[in-house]
Order: C-alpha cells, then structure tokens, then sequence
C-alpha cells in the first residue's frame, strides 16, 4: 500500500508567508530609499523560515544582496541557484577560503590570519577578491578594534589579490528608539570610516533592522535587516505600535492538531510532576506538541493557544512531544480540530512577541525555535503592498 504524502506529515506545521516576506522587504526598501542597498539576513535558516525559500522571496521584491553565518550556508545558497552578492558574516578556516573563489562569495575579515590566507588562494585563481572589515566601534564581540585599523589596513594593502571594499560594525542597542549610545557609536564609525576608507566606492554599513527603523539617520550605504523582514521589531510588542514599524507582517504561522478530548475530575495532577491541579471538573484537549517542537518546557501553566478561535491556557508540564490546553470554556472541541500555537484564529492572535514574553526571551529565539525544529510548508496570499 502506498501512502499518500499527506498522511505521513506531522501534525505539527510551521506555515510561512513568501507574500509576507516580500512585502516586508519591500517596505523596508522604501522606509530606507531605494539608493540605499538591502543585505537581506538569511542566517540561521531564514531565522528558522528556511534559508533557501526566504532568499528567493526577497530577491523576487528585488534583494541582491545576502548575509549568512557559515560559508556552507553561502555555498547551499548559490547550488540553490541564489544570484546576487552573498556576504560570510562569521569568517572561516583554513581550507576553506578555495570556496570564496569557486562559489563567488564576499568574505568580511577581522584577523591577519584571514587575509593570508585568502591572498594566497587568489594568487593561486589569478583573482581579485574584494574583502569587507568588520570593525568593533562598540559592540564587544566579532571585529577589529578601531586602535588597531592603520595597522591592520596596512597588512591588507600589503596582501596580493585582496581589495578593500567596505567596512562593516554592528549596534548594539538600536533596538532601542530613545537609546544615545546608537548615535554616539555611529559617530565613532563615521570617524574610522573616514580615516580608513581613502578610495571610494568602498561601502560603509553598520545599520541593522532597529537602526533602519528607529535611527534611519544611521542608513549609511547599505542596511542589514533580519527580524524586521520577517515581521517583527526587535524591540518587541512595543515596537509594533510605532509608525516607524506599521506595515510589517509576521510570515510565519505555527499549528498542531487535538489528539484528545477528556474531562478531569477535581483534585487531578496534571502531568509530570503535578505542577497543576485542578480545582474543578476540567476539560482538557491533548495536544501533539511540546519541547522538541520549540514549545518549551518554561511555557508550562503560562502560554495560552487557539482553539475554536478561543484562547485556552497550557496547564502543567509540557512534556517532550506533548502539552495538555483547558479547553472547560470552549464548546464542541473535537480530536482533529486546528490549534494555533503561533498566528491568527477567528479574531484572536498569538505573536512570537507574547509568546517571547512567555518564554523570557525574544522573538527571535521563538521564531528560531519553532521553524528548525517542525516542518515547513509555503504559501503565497495576496497582501496589497502599503
């Protein structure tokens, strides 16, 4: 007997929008300007949208320009068929720079050791590459700390078959509209840009989705978004009641299925632990989700989902692959009926952001969480461009 596809496919789904994301970017092209260039971030699988699929939206809203962690992400773009420029954010090892030249790809550099090994395989290709500097004015993690720029722009014009054709930093707390820091450090960038970036058309880009948001003074020659283009703020609920922000749809939606509907006397522990016990008769639907999909064991008694259009509220412990849902005030509940753990039922609507809220985290980690840990099916709505 041969099964259909669908019956095979888990009851939990991960939904995402490619219409969503190609209106996100396009209202961030022209929140921006259109002479000012996107790098879309596609890291992280699409921050859990799926790395391939998300790149092709954005380069149908017109994105020629890619951002990825790990150059095997840069690699599995291009064998994707994925055009434009593709920078690798978080350098390399010896023994992979011979990629940079066969898959066309932009390094950003922020070691000696790095520039060495490059100019040695473009010696070997007979090639230019063009390199970007990644320059620490503030952010305390990945760079070249501006002290040591002269120094290190010596070693690189010194370095056979490299070019230098930007300088890259990174905020922060630009997720943050009435943060001063933002603007203290984008002067500070602004200054060793300025001292380092003799010959231009060298790019300067620091701007990320808070910065093209809240300081778009900050734009510079290009802006790498990530959150935003996926429909979110980063600074959260809060910052989607901004104007700054209207118009940024969620792309990603997240259901499962009722496996079972029982009802529960008074005094019944619920799950492990007995973290909950009822008060009264309950009524519980049994849900086929829990933390290897994402949905973690600290939601346990405090996130909530849709059923019927209703909000119900997980009680007990989230187990590995299942979580229990009071469903005492929702009529007609059935084994089979949707749930929405993430996105729209009836006139309800559960974000990534409550959700983060619930978790303690951030709507990045919850977006993360549930798309590389479910399955991923594609839709395209038709949403009218505001």
């Amino acid at each position: 007997m041969i099964l259909p596809p669908s019956s095979l496919r888990s009851l939990n789904q991960v939904s995402i929008d490619s219409s969503a994301l190609q209106v996100n970017f396009s209202i961030l092209q022209q929140r921006i300007g259109r002479e000012t260039r996107i790098m879309a971030m596609v890291k992280a699988d699409g921050y859990g949208h799926g790395m391939i699929q998300s790149a092709v939206s954005f380069a149908r809203a017109g994105c020629d320009c890619f951002g990825v962690a790990e150059i095997g992400e840069g690699v599995a773009l291009r064998r994707a068929g994925i055009q434009g420029q593709i920078f690798v954010l978080l350098g390399f090892v010896p023994s992979q720079e011979q990629l940079f030249f066969d898959y066309d790809l932009t390094p950003v550099i922020v070691d000696h050791q790095a520039l060495e090994l490059l100019s040695l395989a473009a010696v070997r290709n007979g090639k230019e590459l063009a390199v970007h500097l990644k320059v620490d004015c503030g952010m305390g993690r990945l760079g070249i700390m501006p002290s040591e720029m002269q120094d290190f722009l010596a070693h690189v014009e010194g370095c056979t078959g490299l070019s230098l054709a930007g300088l890259m930093s990174h905020f922060p707390m630009a997720d943050n509209p009435a943060s001063k820091h933002t603007l203290e450090m984008y002067q500070r960038y602004k200054k060793v840009c300025a001292q380092s970036l003799k010959q231009p058309p060298a790019l300067c880009h620091i701007a990320n989705s808070g910065a093209a948001l809240y300081f778009p003074e900050t734009c510079g020659d290009m802006v790498r978004p990530g959150i935003a283009l996926y429909g979110y703020c980063p600074d959260g609920a809060k910052g989607r009641h901004d104007a700054r922000a209207e118009g940024l749809i969620p792309a990603m939606s997240f259901t499962t299925q009722v496996v079972q509907v029982k009802s529960v006397p008074p005094g019944t522990g619920i799950s492990y632990g007995h973290s909950f016990i009822t008060s009264q008769e309950t009524k519980i639907a049994v849900l086929p989700v829990g933390y290897a999909d994402g949905f973690l064991r600290t939601l346990s008694n405090k996130a909530q989902v849709l059923i019927k259009g209703q909000r119900a509220r997980i009680i007990g412990r989230i187990c590995m692959n299942l979580c229990m849902a009071d469903i005492s005030g929702i009529q007609g509940v059935e084994t089979g009926d949707q749930v929405v753990i993430l996105g729209s039922q009836g006139t309800e609507t559960i974000t990534a952001d409550e959700i983060a809220e619930w978790m303690g985290t951030i709507s990045y980690e919850v977006l993360c969480l549930f798309g590389n840990t479910n399955e991923r099916n594609y839709n395209q709505t038709k949403i009218e461009k505001k």
